[in-house]
């Protein structure tokens, strides 16, 4: 990746749709142009909206915040701007950037 929230890896791998999560806040999901388009972008649910997305699943659950939520909501109150290409209000104004992470399984 670009390392600024565009690009990709230079490869794809196929949608795990059915592997018993659920759409929720906190979720964190692949981010995909389409079936089977996953590769190295992600979201975090922030907002009750995502589970919407539960009626029609496409994109591949495989986390969940349990700790910093705060931060989360910080992150998804930020002002923001056009994407170039999409037009979509969706481009943080001021570059945001996740310096840690801790992965606990489960």
């Amino acid at each position: 990746t670009l390392g600024n929230g565009t690009g990709g890896p230079g490869y794809t791998f196929e949608d795990e749709l059915k592997n018993g999560h659920k759409y929720e806040v906190g979720v964190v999901a692949m981010a995909n142009a389409g079936p089977n388009t996953n590769g190295s972008q992600f979201f975090i649910g922030s907002g009750k909206d995502v589970e919407g997305l539960e009626n029609v699943p496409k994109y591949t659950i495989f986390g969940k915040v349990v700790g910093g939520m705060d931060v989360v909501q910080k992150i998804a109150s930020t002002k923001v701007k056009k994407h170039p290409q999409t037009g979509e209000l969706s481009v943080p104004e001021q570059p945001i950037k996740i310096n840690t992470v801790t992965i606990t399984e489960k």
